[in-house]
């Protein structure tokens, strides 16, 4: 079993925890996530459960990007991906600054009682508090597709100011292919979400 990295309990919702994702023993849920219709952005639909297990196992052995598994009361809910902007594609689409950390955010499919009221806004101060303390960031950068709406609004509710609408490359490199994407950056400063 993987060490907790942080928790943190939410009076009225529940504990949250984050870990590092295990390839191998996460990969059913990942890839159930990332399979569905509603993930179309994650851009992992139509993989095996054995490559997405591969794509997290290479990223697993990277200094640069990590994934982590998110759960509420021990039940997964959510995966995590932080990664040096300087050392991604999202470098160079705008001016990377010294304290800046990337994230994205992939919530579990809702249960069979349909929506909870107020989960995602848990679940994403949870998130965002570990990326900007744990590893002591300063700034918080997104880049949600742009025809993503529900995901730009959801992070602008959190208080991720907009940025620019950047067109991030394509990466075709050995065990890695991205295909260009067109992305709405948005920030949430350090600064903005523990106001002093």
């Amino acid at each position: 079993m993987t060490a907790d990295l942080y928790d943190q309990h939410i009076a009225g919702f529940g504990t949250v925890r984050i870990r590092p994702l295990d390839p191998a023993s996460d990969a059913d849920v990942v890839h159930g996530w990332v399979s569905e219709e509603r993930a179309v952005f994650w851009g992992m639909n139509g993989l095996t459960r054995d490559e997405v297990a591969g794509i997290y196992a290479h990223m697993a052995g990277l200094d640069t990007h990590h994934a982590h598994l998110v759960t509420k009361d021990g039940t997964p809910a959510a995966l995590l991906q932080t990664y040096e902007p300087a050392a991604d594609r999202v470098g160079e689409c705008y001016d990377v600054l010294p304290g800046d950390l990337g994230v994205h955010v992939l919530l579990a499919p809702a249960g069979p009682d349909g929506p909870r009221p107020g989960w995602t806004s848990a679940l994403l101060t949870a998130m965002t508090t570990y990326a900007l303390r744990v590893p002591d960031r300063r700034r918080l950068v997104v880049d949600p597709d742009v025809r993503n709406t529900r995901a730009i609004a959801r992070f602008e509710r959190q208080g991720f100011v907009r940025g620019p609408a950047v067109v991030l490359p394509e990466v075709d490199i050995p065990d890695v292919y991205l295909p260009e994407k067109h992305a709405q950056l948005a920030f949430l400063e350090r600064a903005v979400a523990f106001p002093a």
